[in-house]
């Protein structure tokens, strides 16, 4: 990832209902949810909802799929893991990251 792709992830989750979409998109795992089911587990309007999976979208963070008259959103897990790794990139000071060292500060 870029440093432009990287602003545009996380502009995306700076918003509240962005962020707990992908979050219930991350629980959901590989099956995904509809943005109907999204929006009444979320307490979002349907338009709403719709517009903050665009942007989420957009930025790369989720996929959709059509099965049918829907449409289907999953986390894209290797997307969001391409951002943690540029997020940590140099966490130890652009060394190899040893987990069980004291300068290393990645999560375990």
């Amino acid at each position: 990832m870029d440093d432009e792709q990287v602003a545009r992830a996380l502009g995306a989750l700076s918003q509240v209902h962005r962020l707990r979409a992908l979050r219930a998109l991350v629980v959901t795992g590989p099956e995904g949810l509809t943005p109907g089911v999204l929006s009444e587990q979320l307490g979002i309007s349907p338009a709403s909802m719709s517009f903050h999976l665009k942007e989420l979208s957009i930025a790369g963070l989720v996929s959709q799929t059509r099965d049918g008259r829907h449409l289907i959103y999953r986390a894209a897990f290797g997307r969001m893991n391409e951002l943690m790794g540029f997020l940590t990139a140099n966490c130890c000071a652009g060394q190899p990251c040893e987990l069980d060292t004291p300068s290393c500060h990645c999560p375990p």
